[in-house]
């Protein structure tokens, strides 16, 4: 349902759109003249104009030129019994989404246009929602060694076709990755995600697909789903272990054939979407369970790639740290913070079982308790777990490497004290501390 504002100083047309927009589940508000249509856009927030062009006071150009102004993010068709090419090119330059003749043929015709007018605005939300995302977002590294293979895997297969399946636990950053993959492909349509978790089956179809009117209880009118509004765009499908076995069929099919029906519809429609998915499950275990298709995963799979957590990648710990405070600062509209050297410390010996998503939900909390500027050790937990965590095998080089930075932290940056500790040679601790990039 979309707020539709009509501008017509006719009554009877003015009525006649209203009904059959209303007929569509719209709700609409109705102004006699130019001027009145101003005051309604001043009072309330629509989603779409639809506006005739020669009125008294106030006609239908000065109003699109004014909501163009002001409001840019609003579609408006503009209506005229005065139809000339000249008209309807002015209207258009000035930002109409359309041009409709009076009298208008049914109200069907009009229901279809005002349906690809609010298609257009939603898409154009949606790239600016990606776009604002993408500009807030922080690096998928920043230069941890554990990442380049990553970031060069991901830069070959942008080049193709090829379907994605990133692997790794939750808030290891797939969806930055699989915003990075959109951007290095260089396809025009839109970066669409949705995460298969968080809807139920009946609701998650209808997301993906769409569907035609009359298709179930509520559905008033013909919707496009994600997929066909991904068209030459990346579809990003979040936690895909979640996805039940009935769109898994349905998902299989789109996949190999390319084409899907809207659901209560029987038009094939054809799509050029780059799939990537995502998953912080074992598929392969649960193919052996049964509770997923070994067909889809071979599909989804064509070039998997793992992203490692964040305490195999410590390097990237501290700017990301600090990226996420400012962040976080920025939007409880704060003066920017800072992280201690100490604190720093102890975020680098972190284990963050749950990877980014802990770091910054650690850094919030930390930023509430923080009054002054600085967000030191005394608003920090203690690590979860020592830096010599045995829930996962490490090479010996990497247990060397986390024992000297625990002794760092212990004797806050102190490194003759480190060395002393640890009872080594202070000039050997010292071409360890180059060897491993600490400081």
């Amino acid at each position: 349902m979309a707020r539709i504002l009509v501008v017509d100083d006719e009554e009877g047309i003015r009525s006649f759109l209203a009904e059959a927009l209303e007929g569509a589940g719209h709700q609409v508000t109705q102004a006699a003249d130019g001027l009145a249509g101003l005051d309604a856009l001043s009072r309330h927030a629509f989603d779409l104009v639809l506006t005739d062009l020669k009125m008294p006071g106030l006609d239908g150009m000065s109003l699109l030129k004014h909501v163009r102004a002001e409001q840019p993010d609003v579609e408006v068709i503009v209506l005229t019994a005065y139809a000339t090419v000249q008209t309807a090119v002015d209207a258009m330059r000035l930002g109409a989404h359309n041009y409709l003749q009076k009298p208008i043929g049914s109200p069907a015709e009009l229901r279809m246009v005002v349906a690809r007018a609010l298609e257009r605005r939603a898409l154009l939300a949606l790239k600016t929602r990606t776009q604002r995302q993408e500009e807030s977002a922080p690096l998928l590294t920043y230069g941890a060694p554990a990442m380049r293979p990553v970031t060069e895997a991901l830069a070959k297969v942008a080049r193709t076709h090829a379907t994605v399946l990133l692997l790794g636990e939750s808030g290891t950053g797939k969806e930055l990755a699989a915003r990075a993959l959109h951007r290095l492909s260089g396809r025009p349509g839109p970066f669409v995600a949705v995460n298969c978790a968080a809807l139920s089956p009946s609701i998650l179809e209808s997301e993906l697909f769409g569907h035609e009117k009359g298709a179930f209880t509520g559905a008033n009118t013909q919707r496009r789903g994600r997929v066909e509004l991904a068209d030459g765009g990346t579809f990003f499908l979040d936690e895909i272990g979640e996805l039940k076995s009935e769109l898994q069929v349905k998902l299989l099919r789109l996949l190999q054939e390319r084409t899907f029906e809207r659901v209560g519809g029987n038009r094939t429609i054809e799509v050029d979407v780059r799939w990537v998915a995502a998953t912080n499950a074992d598929l392969v275990e649960m193919i052996r369970d049964g509770a997923f298709r070994e067909d889809l995963y071979h599909r989804l799979a064509v070039f998997p790639l793992r992203l490692p957590p964040l305490r195999e990648r410590r390097e990237d710990i501290a700017p990301l740290a600090r990226h996420l405070l400012a962040q976080i600062a920025a939007e409880m509209g704060r003066p920017p913070l800072t992280l201690s050297d100490a604190a720093l410390r102890l975020l680098e010996r972190g284990h963050w079982p749950g990877n980014v998503r802990q770091l910054r939900n650690v850094l919030e909390r930390g930023a509430i308790l923080t009054e002054g500027g600085v967000l030191d050790l005394d608003a920090l937990p203690a690590p979860e777990a020592p830096d010599l965590d045995t829930s996962a095998p490490l090479r010996l080089d990497e247990v060397e490497r986390q024992t000297i930075a625990a002794a760092l932290a212990e004797t806050e940056g102190n490194r003759r004290r480190a060395a002393e500790r640890l009872g080594i040679p202070l000039r050997t601790f010292y071409v360890k501390l180059k060897r491993y990039a600490l400081s």
